[in-house]
């Protein structure tokens, strides 16, 4: 399975790692981690030499409860962190966390990659559309409402066959704006349940058949440290298990905290596929 990227095709027959840079101050695990460029650095570059691929950027906390900053903001805090990566590691991929189109857009144009969009769309109106004109590979999460009220929209019938559906509807409005390379993501933690996380979990295989590359980003989240009363800094473990158990059942992509533990999971079971 391919997706274009710019001149070239991005292959994810082997799983990819995309490492997690928060520049947030309030981030559930990592808020306030990266607050200069010397961590920034320092940071990305453990996570290149650890197995990253791409380095997802976001200076938007999607936590529920967070504070809800300005696109002056957010751009803020992202923009120079794009500059600055793109400039000391050129060959890395670079994946702007944003659900708003002029950051996507100003980010892109200073050397992002990917736009990675918590909304799939839903929040901008100008999103598909901006997309379209910047060639990029698009990632859409599936979510109900905003990072605000997600977690009053957990009632489902059929929560796999709502995400399919809403899956195929978004790719189709995607494609009439242009939008050709498309990555899907389950969205886990938003507007779902822990519950409800595990049963996408369990039948991720069936987003399988939209025939795109999906992408899973279950790192120290509620849902493990939940389960096993810890909090999220004591929750690695719990992650390794969620991300092994995410590329067993065909994840192209696992975004994380812990690049090395993850380059690990890949590892042993592209043996255990072989």
């Amino acid at each position: 399975m391919t997706i274009k990227l710019k001149e070239r095709l991005l292959d994810l027959s082997s799983p990819m790692i995309m490492g997690i840079l928060n520049v947030t101050p309030d981030s559930f695990y990592d808020g306030g981690f990266y607050d200069n460029q010397k961590k920034v650095i320092d940071q990305v570059e453990k996570m290149i030499n650890d197995g990253a691929s791409i380095i997802d950027i976001g200076g938007y906390s999607s936590r529920p409860g967070a504070d809800n900053i300005s696109p002056e903001v957010e751009l803020a805090r992202v923009l120079p962190i794009v500059k600055l990566i793109k400039e000391r590691f050129s060959k890395i991929l670079i994946s702007i966390d944003t659900f708003r189109s002029e950051v996507a857009k100003q980010c892109v144009e200073n050397g992002a990659d990917i736009i990675n969009d918590i909304s799939g769309g839903s929040l901008d109106s100008k999103m598909f559309e901006t997309v379209a004109k910047l060639n990029v590979p698009y990632i859409i999460m599936h979510m109900r409402g905003n990072p605000s009220n997600m977690m009053d929209k957990t009632d489902y019938e059929n929560i796999i066959e709502e995400m399919e559906n809403y899956f195929s509807k978004k790719i189709e409005l995607a494609k009439s704006f242009g939008v050709n390379d498309i990555i899907i993501d389950p969205g886990f933690g938003f507007a779902k349940t822990t519950n409800q996380n595990f049963d996408i979990l369990k039948n991720l295989t069936y987003l399988k058949k939209l025939d795109k590359p999906l992408l899973v980003g279950v790192s120290r989240k509620s849902m493990i440290y939940k389960t096993l009363n810890l909090s999220p800094i004591d929750s690695l473990n719990g992650s390794t298990v969620l991300h092994t158990i995410s590329l067993l059942k065909g994840a192209n992509i696992i975004r994380v905290h812990d690049v090395k533990e993850a380059n690990e999971c890949i590892r042993l079971v592209n043996e255990l596929k072989s």
